[in-house]
């Protein structure tokens, strides 16, 4: 196991950026600051490595021989890749784990995003000190989801997807939605609402995490909601891939 007092590399790779930093797991914070590089037009595995080679580069002195963490957007299953949304389709079926560790010539870990940032939360953010069971959010294009029960990351939940009156949950609830059909954020909270009371129904957890950048207006929408289940905003914002990459590779060394 990797000590503390070491900082780890987290790399969080995006559709417009891939960016990363070390970072110091006592605290959930960055060492130096964030390199980020703009995501490849051909956003191939091959392509998207040589960037996060570039990164590692940056921060060699810093992390000396120890893993990298990296966040994908994507489902990551025993380092296989089983499918891909935001980046190009060659990503299906790849072992993604083990193309990077080749390329970087390190131990390299991968985690889904919202994992990732389910997993900074618990640690350094807004679900730290919580027992049991523990749902981030991220509300954006869709609605992505990380379950963590004690501490421990139940990986590769799909839940922006389960089933409300016969349609897909994020196709109504996400923020996107809210964009393009012009919601106020009272018509918009009525549909989280039914989200998120549903979800309660199935899981009965003992906190919501809600991420994204709408988090930010959080004050706009999350009063309106009638839960059994406390509900309050992401802290780590836009380093929360970063940080959860980072405490993936620390647990997994």
């Amino acid at each position: 196991m990797i000590s503390a007092t070491q900082p780890i590399l987290g790399i969080d790779i995006g559709g417009s950026g891939i960016k990363g930093a070390p970072i110091d797991l006592t605290t959930g914070t960055l060492v130096k600051d964030n390199m980020r590089i703009p995501t490849p037009k051909k956003s191939t595995p091959k392509a998207c490595a040589d960037v996060v080679a570039q990164i590692v580069d940056a921060f060699a002195d810093d992390i000396g021989d120890r893993p990298v963490g990296i966040a994908l957007p994507a489902p990551v299953v025993h380092g296989i890749v089983p499918m891909m949304a935001n980046l190009h389709s060659s990503w299906v079926g790849v072992n993604a784990e083990e193309m990077f560790s080749e390329r970087l010539g390190r131990q390299t870990v991968l985690v889904n995003d919202a994992d990732a940032a389910g997993l900074a939360e618990v640690h350094f953010g807004a679900a730290k000190g919580y027992s049991g069971l523990v749902i981030l959010t991220t509300l954006g294009t869709g609605i992505g989801t990380a379950l963590i029960m004690d501490g421990t990351l139940v990986p590769n939940t799909e839940l922006g997807h389960i089933e409300i009156d016969g349609l897909d949950a994020e196709t109504r609830a996400s923020s996107y939605a809210k964009t393009v059909e012009h919601l106020s954020y009272k018509r918009w909270a009525k549909r989280l609402q039914k989200y998120y009371s549903t979800m309660e129904r199935y899981f009965w957890p003992d906190l919501f995490v809600v991420g994204g950048g709408v988090s930010k207006s959080h004050e706009k929408f999350l009063p309106l909601l009638d839960l059994r289940t406390p509900i309050v905003p992401a802290q780590l914002l836009n380093r929360a891939g970063a940080v959860g990459a980072a405490i993936a590779a620390a647990g997994r060394s």
